[in-house]
């Protein structure tokens, strides 16, 4: 059960930022997935995980720094 929990960690990279989407909506990314390239992250009043590519979160994401 340790093994599997180890490979489980390698695959994604656990994160808490917030980044605006290309529409200006601010979203709380959780997480990478480094097998399938693509970044995990919640959408303000969504209750499911939602991914994207990291070339496309890449390209029309931003951090948010806090309005102001």
């Amino acid at each position: 059960a340790l093994k599997a929990g180890a490979l489980v960690d390698d695959r994604f990279v656990e994160t808490s930022k917030q980044y605006r989407d290309r529409r200006g909506i601010v979203v709380n990314v959780i997480s990478y997935d480094r097998q399938e390239r693509r970044v995990i992250f919640m959408r303000p009043g969504y209750p499911h995980e939602c991914f994207v590519p990291k070339d496309y979160f890449e390209r029309y994401f931003r951090e948010f720094e806090g309005d102001g």
